[in-house]
């Protein structure tokens, strides 16, 4: 039995927006866009019916459904009361192919060579048309895992710089202590402290952002610490500018900048040398620098460290890794130095940066 017309809105609004999307072009890429965004938490994230509702848009068809590998199904629109849509969607997860049903078409979701979940859509839509909206799904699902598996990538970056503490270093520090507690019981006791705070600081669980002036409170009882160590041989100036005390900052930061300065500038030093960190504002700026004159590297070296290829340490390309992350490929670190010249290393970051706060 055939159906008047004017009992089928549906088909005339469908019609309708195939017809304003051949005439507007922007409209159809904005919405493929917002898909794509809608998607960046999978297709069982908060804001896959939206997404679905965008491809149902895209499409022009009666109804849409997005299930992932669980067979969740979030749709949009009206799917065919009779047609069994979670056997089709076990169907296509467990095949891997397209399955159809009448008007009804399931299709499967590939992101990088794994089944990822299964698109429904209900009503007409051309083949091509369907290909092309599940390679934007598919693109979208892509992106964010790439996205999850870099912000993965950096926390692990993170919690391995909070584990690189030197055994070396510790030792000595202790040894150090350990000898002043008849001698000199009171500087023993506040080297203790130092020692707490600087193994506090370093393994405590932070977030990603702290300000300057954390960041030299910890390189300064660091340094307090070598300067009990070696004795005469490290001679230290830290100066920071007021201003810049309360500008946030990527979590160990300098640390690593300054414990590289003293490990491998003054360290190999017969005569020891000096280590001079600096913190000022310039315009809209923050400028901090590690300055010491031991005993410097070619550099070639010096790119190669900060490439990750420079064996050792992995403080420094870290460094210079999130730098560019948080604020761009315009901010890594600067590096000056030249073999038994010394080394200084620029950190530059702006004063205040949305999203970067402690």
């Amino acid at each position: 039995m055939s159906v008047p017309a004017d009992r089928e809105p549906g088909r005339d609004a469908l019609r309708a927006h195939r017809a304003r999307a051949r005439a507007e072009p922007a409209g159809t890429l904005e919405t493929a866009r917002h898909v794509a965004e809608d998607l960046a938490d999978g297709l069982a994230g908060p804001r896959a019916r939206a997404a679905a509702r965008g491809i149902r848009r895209l499409l022009g068809v009666e109804g849409v459904g997005l299930a992932d590998l669980s067979g969740g199904l979030v749709r949009s629109g009206r799917l065919p009361a009779e047609a069994d849509t979670a056997a089709m969607v076990e169907d296509v997860l467990h095949t891997e192919s397209r399955c159809t049903r009448g008007q009804l078409v399931a299709l499967p979701l590939i992101v990088h060579d794994e089944m990822a979940g299964a698109l429904l859509v209900a009503g007409r839509a051309g083949r091509a048309a369907l290909r092309e909206v599940a390679g934007v799904i598919v693109a979208a699902l892509e992106r964010g895992h790439l996205e999850a598996s870099a912000e993965h990538a950096a926390q692990a970056e993170l919690r391995a710089l909070r584990a690189e503490i030197s055994p070396h270093f510790v030792y000595n520090a202790l040894t150090v202590i350990a000898g002043l507690v008849r001698s000199e019981p009171a500087r023993s006791r506040e080297l203790m402290l130092d020692f707490a705070d600087y193994i506090r600081y370093s393994l405590a669980r932070h977030g990603e952002y702290t300000t300057v002036a954390d960041e030299f409170h910890a390189i300064e009882t660091y340094l307090a610490l070598q300067r009990a160590v070696l004795g005469d041989r490290l001679r230290v100036q830290v100066r920071v500018a007021p201003e810049v005390l309360a500008v946030a900052i990527p979590y160990l930061v300098l640390q690593p900048i300054v414990e590289n300065a003293v490990r491998h500038g003054i360290e190999p030093c017969a005569g020891g040398g000096h280590v001079q960190v600096t913190g000022e504002a310039e315009g809209a700026d923050c400028v901090i620098s590690v300055e010491d004159d031991g005993a410097g590297m070619h550099p070639a070296a010096a790119e190669a460290v900060l490439a990750g290829h420079g064996g050792g340490s992995m403080g420094l390309a870290n460094v210079d890794r999130r730098l560019r992350n948080v604020y761009g490929p315009w901010f890594g670190l600067v590096v000056e130095t030249a073999e038994g010249d010394g080394t200084k290393v620029i950190v530059r970051v702006p004063m205040f940066q949305p999203g970067v706060m402690p």
